[in-house]
């Protein structure tokens, strides 16, 4: 058995998990109309390859991934494609996203599956392609594509292999109720992953409040040949945190603005396994996932197998929701989740719980209060901040001093806020201070690129005047050259009779060599400019150079020869 270490800080509260662990997980309805956000991961939004009108099948890809890091989605059941656009989605915003409606026909007709039996005989890099064609994402946190991870075996040595079966926020017990029915479905996961990453070392990292999952997890891994440790580590706030777990099992604390492949470990939680697991063996992208439907204001509290896109409305209903006692939906857990006032918003990857809370169970936030400086916030931060600090530079506006404060390793667990006596909401602060320092780099950026397109046009205008330049200059050249010919033909049958004649001579030739000593100046003058600013057309200007030299010098001599003095 591994040792178990300790990270800074932490929170006991309530756990409120017994609520949806009476009954095993249930098949959610197939809603009427299903909802899919194209953005339902880091990275980029995916891009449609539907058409609204089209019939599509279930598992049937109807948005391709948008460059590295993104990810493809799938129809979650048969229907027709209605509606391509602006929809509400579970986000903190409020905001509208685009997504693809698709209006089930309730046959729930699949499309045609490539399952791989044999995997371990498959070249790595067209399984990691296999599982992106799929759409696995992470179900545990941001949804982070997984086919990134498993593909850091190129750039980093992968020396630990950490599954995060913690499930440390209150009310949600989608992964617990995963790994007590399908540990051999999360055991198969870990070996695909393993089989791609060769890490020396598994462990799975679950807290002591899951006895039949650990039981489960521990069953399974008999008949498993790979070297795997099950940790059982405290109940303890977040301690599912990636860098927390990361830091309780190995004793090793990720840096700050690093990730974990920086240092040999890679993280995937129980929940992207199994998905890993039916992709694989069955051929089946990610159309749905295990969802807590949990909260007092529900007559039926357990997880729900939901398809991906179902609204809100459909599990409530299906879960016997009362609306009379029904105060507030939190979609996540009651630490890191968000308040949810619009019942259409649909399913997506990361959701793993909705909490339908009576006035009792969730109350309404008391007033803020000035900060007494008790320096509790300080203690209990796992990321080892200084959250009282931040505060007060998010709150003055002061967002380069947060930044240089590691604002950024905060992960908003809401532990700071959850033990402040002047009930300051201290993460909303955080996620305001975030959210302006990342708008004001990017308008930075856009300055930047503004700048650069600006200078790029400068050259482009000075060089093309300096052509043009050249260009009447050459012109001119050629113009004075047929001049001073035909002056030299018509003067050269004549006789210098006079004095006066020859004066006048003798003054033509002096201007001519005066006006081609210019021209050569000024050839050289635009060649210094052109070298100086890194123009175009340099080799040109040096030729004209040469052919201006020659004549200056035809010219100044033909004036000497006429009587002129040599400087």
């Amino acid at each position: 058995m591994s040792r178990i270490f300790s990270f800074h800080g932490g929170i006991h509260p309530p756990e409120n998990k017994k609520q949806s662990l009476g009954a095993d997980i249930r098949l959610a309805p197939i809603p009427t109309q299903l909802i899919l956000p194209l953005q339902q991961h880091i990275g980029k939004a995916a891009l449609p390859c539907v058409t609204i009108g089209e019939r599509v099948l279930k598992g049937q890809k109807i948005a391709e991934a948008n460059g590295r890091i993104s990810s493809s989605l799938h129809a979650p059941s048969s229907g027709i494609v209605t509606y391509i656009g602006p929809q509400p989605v579970p986000h903190a915003s409020g905001l509208e996203s685009d997504c693809i409606v698709i209006d089930t026909d309730g046959l729930d007709e699949w499309t045609a599956l490539s399952p791989i039996l044999d995997y371990q005989s498959m070249n790595k890099m067209d399984l990691i392609n296999h599982i992106r064609d799929l759409g696995i994402a992470g179900l545990g946190g941001a949804g982070f594509p997984t086919d990134v991870k498993l593909h850091l075996g190129d750039d980093h040595i992968v020396n630990t292999l950490i599954i995060n079966a913690a499930e440390c926020e209150p009310y949600i017990t989608a992964d617990d109720a995963l790994m007590r029915e399908r540990s051999d479905e999360v055991l198969a996961g870990i070996e695909i992953i393993a089989h791609l990453l060769k890490p020396s070392h598994i462990l799975i990292g679950i807290e002591d409040n899951k006895p039949q999952a650990i039981k489960a997890l521990d069953h399974a891994l008999r008949t498993s040949t790979l070297n795997i440790d099950i940790c059982v580590v405290p109940t303890k706030y977040p301690s599912g945190g990636e860098k927390q777990l990361i830091q309780l099992l190995t004793g090793i604390e990720v840096p700050s603005g690093s990730i974990p492949a920086d240092i040999g470990i890679v993280c995937q939680n129980v929940g992207t396994t199994a998905a890993i697991y039916r992709a694989i063996f069955k051929g089946e992208p990610l159309i749905s996932r295990v969802v807590t439907l949990t909260g007092y204001a529900l007559g039926h509290r357990q997880n729900y197998e939901a398809l991906i896109g179902t609204p809100f409305t459909t599990l409530l209903e299906a879960a016997e929701v009362n609306r009379k006692a029904l105060f507030r939906l939190v979609m996540g857990g009651p630490m890191m989740g968000i308040s949810v006032n619009d019942e259409r918003i649909p399913v997506i990857k990361t959701t793993n719980c909705i909490i339908a809370a009576t006035k009792d169970e969730m109350p309404p936030a008391q007033p803020a209060q000035p900060c007494i400086r008790c320096g509790m916030c300080e203690q209990v931060c796992p990321a080892s901040l200084l959250p009282q600090q931040l505060f007060w530079f998010a709150q003055g506006r002061e967002f380069e001093k947060a930044k240089h404060h590691n604002l950024f390793d905060c992960i908003e667990c809401g532990a700071c806020a959850y033990v402040c006596p002047s009930n300051i909401p201290l993460v909303q602060h955080y996620r305001f201070a975030k959210s302006e320092i990342r708008t004001e780099e990017f308008e930075q950026q856009k300055a930047s690129h503004a700048r650069i397109r600006f200078e790029a046009r400068q050259a482009r205008l000075e060089r093309e005047a300096a052509e043009k330049e050249l260009r009447r200059k050459e012109r001119a050249e050629a113009a004075a050259k047929q001049q001073a010919e035909r002056k030299l033909a018509e003067a050269a049958p004549k006789e210098v009779s006079t004095d006066e004649e020859k004066a006048t001579q003798l003054k033509q030739l002096k201007t001519a060599a005066s006006v081609a000593r210019t021209k050569l100046k000024k050839a050289n003058d635009a060649l210094k400019n052109a070298r100086e600013k890194g123009l175009e057309g340099i080799d040109k200007l040096e030729a004209t150079i040469l052919l201006l030299e020659q004549k200056a010098n035809e010219a100044q001599q033909a004036w000497i020869d006429a009587g002129g003095e040599q400087n």
